[in-house]
């Protein structure tokens, strides 16, 4: 349904009565409690020296947990702002502790706990349970400057220093915070390592974790069920919410479903019921879609981002009040490489740029020709065309031929294992679920003594396709070849993946990095005791590196005879 502006200049009487008594309601309040509206107060300095709080919100103990300031529809909450901190200093007076201050005109309210934070809009009233547990975290919070990191989860040095500077950003007062690692870096045991500094240091008594996919926020829970044992968990995609949950995991359409549905006139969770919220793979496309989530819930906000420092998009830093190119802490590919903690790719580019400039034989390197020679040559008459357009080259993409030519390249010239007898762990990325079919079919009938089993297609339309990638993430099992479309692309741990074969165009900077970072993850003894994995291969059919503008090392494909050959 539309929802169109009310535009009324209400009075003060009415934007209590229409519009905050309301909200109130909705976060568990009954403005008709007594001493709840127009409380009076003394020590005001006034005439009197008497004032009236518009609204008081009590704690079982008969003591203020907050204030509510009302100001009519057109006038700005600043206007009550000095107004509503003597009323707090009143009531502090007379019962001993700081209420939080709320401030409203009715259409926004802004929240002001003078203890810890300046003021900031939030996007309703806390409830009474929310304001017990802050003003518990007031008194009982310990530094997060000292706070000791389980090595036990993140050992690495770089994991341990990126811990620290979230925690001193949060201690120095900042809200936000964003870590920019490689995939493959611990991105995940990095944000289980912060979730427990801050429920130890009595930080956050709940934690919200966010993805964009079931597969995860399955693995994401999965993480923390190995790591926390001791910390209860609950997966909102696969159960009911379960209120002794420390830590939460969703994805952004359910946890968007919790927000806007209302129980018996209540919210499920009210702007202060998490203290932490963990985005993963934070970038523009999350926030565009989902921001409404960001700006609803009054908690820390944390990031996490596999996209390179520079290429991270100006909405990212400006969600995490980040500088451009300059976020809390990061890691990137080439140090991590650098360090020993990932393996580097290295690319075959075929026919990349000729996507987009088309096709002229004659233009063309010796070396260009002889790929235009090997793809596109009439296999019965050996002629090739002297040009093709990049049209009609997307189509040349998807037929048989092609097709045969590219899985040929990747079975010949692909990483071996097991002494070069056979491929290495593929993902080939696939345009979509009717052209992973069509590769999958020509590849069992080129390739019949695989028995159907060698290369899966892998997409939320295949039925038990998580089964799938479990399976291709385990060594030793099938398939070989996991030809994905969408399912693979991110947050799948496969370290004996070598292949990766870009069948597809990719126009997203923050999506290529993370289909890179699938072949990154360190393999300890690959190709046999004391022989572990060094690099890992990029097939690229689609011009993404040129696209890009990025260019790994170029490789020239050397396999090492397969032991059977040599045998017999």
């Amino acid at each position: 349904t539309r929802k169109y502006a009310d535009n009324h200049d209400y009075n003060e009487a009415e934007t209590r009565e229409l519009l905050i008594d309301v909200m109130l309601r909705e976060s568990g309040w009954d403005p008709a409690e007594r001493n709840v509206r127009e409380y009076e107060v003394s020590g005001m300095p006034n005439k009197s020296g008497t004032g009236y709080v518009d609204y008081v919100l009590w704690d079982d103990n008969g003591k203020p947990l907050a204030l509510v300031e009302a100001k009519r529809t057109t006038r700005s909450y600043d206007e009550g702002q000095h107004q509503a901190k003597l009323y707090a200093d009143c009531l502090e007076k007379e019962f001993d502790v700081r209420p939080v201050i709320f401030m409203s005109n009715g259409y926004e309210i802004w929240i002001w706990d003078d203890k810890q934070y300046p003021q900031r809009k939030v996007l309703g009233f806390y409830t009474k349970d929310s304001l017990q547990k802050l003003f518990f975290q007031r008194e009982n919070k310990e530094s997060l400057k000292l706070a000791e990191v389980n090595k036990k989860i993140t050992g690495r040095y770089y994991q341990v220093a990126a811990i620290r500077r979230v925690g001193e950003r949060f201690q120095e007062g900042h809200r936000r915070a964003l870590l920019v690692m490689a995939t493959g870096t611990g991105k995940t045991r990095t944000a289980i390592s912060i979730t427990d500094m801050v429920l130890k240091k009595k930080w956050a008594k709940r934690v919200l974790f966010l993805a964009d996919r079931n597969a995860l926020v399955r693995q994401a829970y999965k993480s923390y069920a190995e790591h926390l044992p001791e910390v209860p968990i609950v997966n909102l995609v696969e159960e009911k919410n379960d209120d002794a949950a420390r830590v939460v995991f969703s994805t952004y359409p359910t946890m968007l479903n919790q927000i806007e549905n209302l129980e018996e006139g209540k919210r499920k969770f009210d702007p202060g019921h998490f203290d932490l919220v963990i985005i993963d793979e934070a970038h523009r496309s999350v926030y565009n879609k989902y921001k409404a989530i960001f700006k609803y819930f009054d908690a820390l906000l944390l990031g996490l981002t596999a996209t390179p420092k520079e290429d991270v998009d100006h909405d990212t830093y400006n969600l995490f009040n980040a500088e451009q190119g300059n976020p809390t802490y990061a890691y990137g590919l080439e140090e991590a490489v650098g360090d020993g903690f990932l393996v580097p790719p290295k690319t075959i580019s075929v026919l990349g740029k000729f996507l987009t400039e088309g096709i002229k034989y004659a233009e063309l390197s010796e070396e260009e020709k002889k790929q235009y020679d090997d793809l596109l040559a009439d296999d019965e008459t050996g002629a090739v065309p002297d040009h093709i357009d990049p049209g009609k080259l997307n189509a040349w993409l998807f037929n048989e031929d092609t097709v045969e030519k590219v899985l040929k390249q990747l079975m010949e010239h692909g990483i071996k294992v097991e002494g070069g007898d056979r491929l290495g762990d593929t993902i080939m990325f696939a345009k979509n679920h009717k052209h992973a079919v069509f590769i999958k079919e020509v590849f069992d009938k080129n390739f019949p003594q695989y028995a159907g089993k060698f290369a899966q297609v892998i997409d939320n339309k295949v039925e038990y396709a998580q089964d799938l990638v479990e399976k291709f993430c385990l060594p030793q099992e099938r398939p070989v070849i996991a030809i994905s479309v969408d399912m693979m692309d991110t947050g799948i741990d496969a370290p004996d993946c070598v292949n990766l074969v870009f069948f597809k165009p990719v126009r997203s900077k923050a999506k290529f990095n993370q289909m890179i970072g699938r072949g990154t993850r360190l393999r300890e003894d690959l190709f046999g005791p004391g022989s572990d994995k060094q690099h890992f291969l990029i097939f690229d059919y689609c011009g993404n590196f040129e696209f890009f503008e990025q260019n790994p090392e170029g490789y020239e494909t050397t396999s090492s005879a397969s032991i059977t050959a040599k045998i017999f």
